[in-house]
């Protein structure tokens, strides 16, 4: 297989001797470019899968450069480089399409992470564009299909039926993907959407919760961090605690994956949910302050089901808290961060019935694995 070809584009010689250096030594086939002009003139001769580019540069700006690859080269990956004091630009940079940040002086072995991964997120996202591809292409073929043959309506309906079935059942094997790939960023997260989704619906169905709404908030619970694929490693694996401004950016991830998803018809109302889920009862929450009545019916479901699975994990930093101890938790917050009524139908279902979930997850994880 082919190595990588990458783009180093900085106007400090050293800097892309130094990147060259390391980046070949990786396997990498590295071209340089001293300039954004000089970059998009090897652009035009030769495909790039990885374009690194300093910020602040002599003419033609990194994020100018930025915005021309995005427009004129989709399929090419691009990863900002920038001094320490200029991190709002490289955030700024994120919201137009760059995959990922570095910040000045580099440290080289984190430097190759970032590289690795903004190429394992280029071809994952090239794979789904393709398979969206394939599949509107089969929906376009299937609809002429059963414009042709409108005698045999009663049969060419159920084809369509099979075939709507199958768009969906695709839909939904691209959002295991995502989440999949969220997972091997976020490790110390992992099996807590699929926790997180089926105590959800445990709660929903106790409170009454039935047919598309059920299905509604299901989706919501499985995607509710989706948006955490806007957030650079940097803050999403950083062990210690986070900066005031890595705060701010991490919270981002509720609008990021609410973006994401609400132009998906089928996903819509799941999308609202993504943009709740850190709402509280009282009106304390992000990203909108909103309480009460405000937040969705299911986003309200979603936090005590997702309080209840954070605080039941073994974590790095701490262990598993037991149930009781949780439960204590729980209601002390019913009427602040919880709805009242929520928490009420959390404590009519039994312990147990919640170890006999976890250990269903647990069990489906580990056949995954295996």
């Amino acid at each position: 297989m082919a190595a990588s070809r990458l783009l180093i584009v900085d106007d400090e010689p050293n800097i892309r001797e130094l990147l060259t250096a390391k980046l070949s030594h990786l396997g990498y086939d590295c071209r340089t470019a001293e300039s954004a002009d000089r970059a998009l003139a090897l652009l035009e001769q030769q495909p790039f899968h990885l374009v690194l580019s300093d910020i602040m540069m002599p003419g033609t700006s990194g994020i100018d450069l930025l915005q021309r690859i995005v427009r004129a080269y989709p399929d090419v990956a691009v990863m900002m480089l920038t001094a320490a004091v200029d991190t709002h630009l490289a955030v700024q940079a994120m919201k137009l399409g760059a995959y990922d940040y570095v910040t000045k002086p580099f440290n080289l072995e984190e430097l190759s992470v970032h590289v690795e991964k903004a190429l394992e997120r280029r071809q994952l996202l090239l794979e789904n564009r393709e398979h969206h591809r394939l599949l509107e292409q089969r929906v376009a073929e299937q609809t002429q299909e059963i414009r042709a043959h409108l005698a045999l309506e009663r049969q060419r309906r159920a084809e369509l039926h099979h075939t709507l079935n199958l768009l969906e059942e695709s839909y939904h094997d691209t959002i295991d993907a995502l989440i999949m790939a969220l997972d091997y960023r976020d490790n110390e997260t992992q099996g807590h959407t699929q926790r997180v989704s089926v105590y959800t619906v445990e709660l929903a169905q106790a409170l009454e919760v039935s047919g598309p709404e059920l299905e509604t908030i299901k989706r919501g619970a499985i995607l509710h961090d989706i948006g955490k694929i806007g957030v650079s490693d940097t803050i999403l694996r950083k062990p210690a605690k986070l900066t005031e401004q890595e705060w701010v950016e991490m919270k981002r991830h509720v609008e990021y994956g609410y973006n994401m998803l609400k132009d998906i018809a089928f996903l819509q109302d799941a999308a609202k949910i993504v943009l709740h889920h850190h709402e509280r009862y009282d009106g304390l929450g992000y990203p909108n302050k909103i309480s009460n009545g405000s937040v969705l019916f299911g986003a309200r479901i979603f936090v005590v089901a997702d309080t209840f699975d954070a605080m039941t994990s073994e974590r790095p930093y701490r262990k598993a808290l037991p149930y009781d101890q949780v439960k204590t938790e729980i209601v002390r917050c019913s009427g602040t961060q919880f709805d009242p009524r929520v928490v009420e139908t959390f404590l009519a279902i039994p312990k147990e019935r919640w170890g006999e979930l976890r250990r269903s997850v647990d069990d489906t994880l580990a056949a995954r694995r295996s």
